[in-house]
């Protein structure tokens, strides 16, 4: 059977909440994925990031709490290490998010923010997707 050709809702990440990256790393590591040399910090959501590529679409991504105030910080406290989010990659963020509204879907932000490797992100509010956060995100331009 072929899949179906996906033109704006591809899988990017999953994103795991992680207590030390270092240590995480190492077990996917272990596993056979590579992970970018390099970690990036995004200040607005207080968390460390780690990305290796699963496929040539998705990726996992690590976030590791840089505060006690990051919500990662409070997921793990609440549910402990795993499984955060899942990312989809989309084309157009505001028009994706006006389509999903306009079927009852609330996010977390009102408007998309910055995210890690300067995409435009906004998640999906658990709520009104069945207990999942989802997350959307759109490349920036090049």
């Amino acid at each position: 059977m072929a899949l179906p050709e996906l033109q704006d809702c591809i899988l990017d990440h999953i994103a795991i909440a992680v207590k030390d990256i270092k240590a995480s790393k190492k077990i996917y590591e272990d596993m056979g994925l590579i992970f970018a040399p390099e970690l990036e910090e995004v200040k607005d959501q207080m968390v460390i990031t780690a990305f290796a590529h699963v496929d040539h679409n998705a990726h996992i991504e690590l976030l590791e709490p840089t505060s006690t105030e990051s919500t990662i910080h409070k997921y793990i406290e609440k549910k402990g290490e795993g499984i955060h989010h899942l990312c989809f990659k989309v084309l157009d963020i505001k028009a994706k998010s006006e389509e999903l509204i306009s079927k009852g879907y609330r996010f977390i932000y009102p408007e998309p923010r910055l995210g890690a490797g300067e995409c435009l992100v906004n998640f999906m509010h658990p709520k009104t997707t069945g207990g999942v956060l989802i997350e959307i995100s759109q490349r920036p331009s090049k």
